[in-house]
């Protein structure tokens, strides 16, 4: 009996170095994605989730964060404000702790509202509409710039640059280009230009001839569209088919390559657009070795900066979790709305104000060039 006491314990002992090797791993940190995918908005979205899968493809080969995998756990909103709430609610279910997204303001806003109930962390990359942070959500973050102070650099691009005395601004009644609208031509009318036309499209529309007409028998030297890409590219094409003579300046949501294919290059050609600085032209090593592990990964450079404001959200999260050794969204929001000083891959974070809004602004103007390349316009207005 002794005996096979001892063997069995033997055994026991020999066998201990193989239940060591099969420790449980640690259960993944689960992050949402919030884009659309499909639809109108779907170059921006794919974009988007690339730049952030490159970004978690790198901390997991480095070891994860805190010892554990990250799992992104992606859902597609397809810019829709209904859908958007159906995502939001996927994604809290799915157990995440923080969620980067949406892209546009009209999903982003109440997407929000769920994420707040549920005590998640929500950075959003691209959505700017001012009002989103005016409801009193201590989780709420962006790393895009507000509305307000677009509309301001536009409206002083216009006067001072452009030399503009009678503008025209167009919006699409959306969160986001309502907003910007609104803003744009309040400065406008402070720097004492006339605002001679304002007025918005429908966006589900696909001929903006009345409009456009009434555009060009107004006499303006600007017209400034606060909407998307998608019916920018269709207002610069019909625009060149009615044979106007508009001078063209539009929003940030207009700054990709798609707005230049709708259009025609030929209708494109000399239009300004306001907008964060692009990838190519931010001047900080963060910015560009993300340049370059972007262009490593899929043979192309990123070409929006929503790509890059996108991994920004996930180098932040990623920044909070390291320095608190936390996952809890609410120690993540409160080191956040104390944080000073990131460097970013957008350029340096100064930090957030109490309502989740990135302090500083950094706004520039370009033109499309007869290539079909956004080129920096060589004069700005004044800070």
């Amino acid at each position: 009996m002794l005996r096979k006491i001892l063997l069995v314990a033997l055994a026991a002992i020999l066998a201990l170095p193989l239940f060591a090797g099969c420790k449980r791993e640690a259960a993944p940190i689960k992050i949402g994605v919030e884009l659309p995918l499909t639809g109108d908005y779907a170059y921006e979205g794919q974009g988007m989730l690339k730049a952030v899968q490159l970004m978690a493809e790198q901390v997991n080969q480095a070891g994860g964060l805190l010892g554990r995998k990250v799992e992104l756990v992606v859902e597609d909103d397809a810019g829709d404000a209904g859908q958007a709430s159906q995502v939001a609610q996927k994604l809290v279910d799915a157990g995440v702790i923080a969620v980067i997204g949406a892209y546009n303001s009209s999903a982003t806003e109440p997407a929000s509202v769920i994420y707040n109930e549920a005590g998640i962390l929500h950075i959003t990359p691209s959505s700017t509409a001012t009002r989103l942070t005016e409801k009193g959500f201590q989780r709420f973050f962006r790393v895009c710039f507000l509305d307000d102070r677009q509309g301001l650099f536009a409206a002083k691009f216009m006067s001072e640059v452009m030399g503009a005395k009678k503008i025209g601004i167009l919006h699409d009644n959306s969160t986001y280009a309502q907003g910007l609208a609104e803003h744009t031509k309040r400065y406008a009318e402070q720097l004492g230009m006339e605002v001679a036309f304002y007025d918005a499209i429908n966006p589900a529309d696909k001929d903006f001839t009345p409009t456009l007409t009434r555009i060009g028998g107004a006499g303006l030297d600007a017209v400034y569209f606060t909407g998307y890409h998608a019916q920018g590219g269709l207002l610069l094409k019909q625009s060149g088919e009615l044979g106007l003579d508009l001078q063209w300046v539009m929003g940030n949501a207009c700054n990709n390559p798609e707005l230049i294919q709708i259009a025609g290059l030929e209708n494109a050609v000399g239009t300004y657009v306001t907008t964060e600085p692009l990838p190519k032209d931010v001047d900080a090593p963060e910015a560009r070795k993300f340049v370059a592990d972007f262009k490593a990964q899929y043979g192309e450079e990123p070409a929006s900066v929503w790509w890059m404001m996108a991994a920004e959200a996930f180098n932040v999260i990623r920044y909070a979790m390291e320095q608190t050794k936390s996952t809890d969204p609410k120690v993540l929001a409160e080191f956040l709305h104390q944080a000073k000083n990131i460097n970013g891959i957008t350029g340096p974070i100064l930090g957030w104000d109490e309502k989740g809004d990135r302090l500083g602004t950094i706004h520039v103007a370009y033109y499309i060039s007869d290539k079909g390349e956004f080129i920096l316009n060589p004069q700005q207005p004044s800070p």
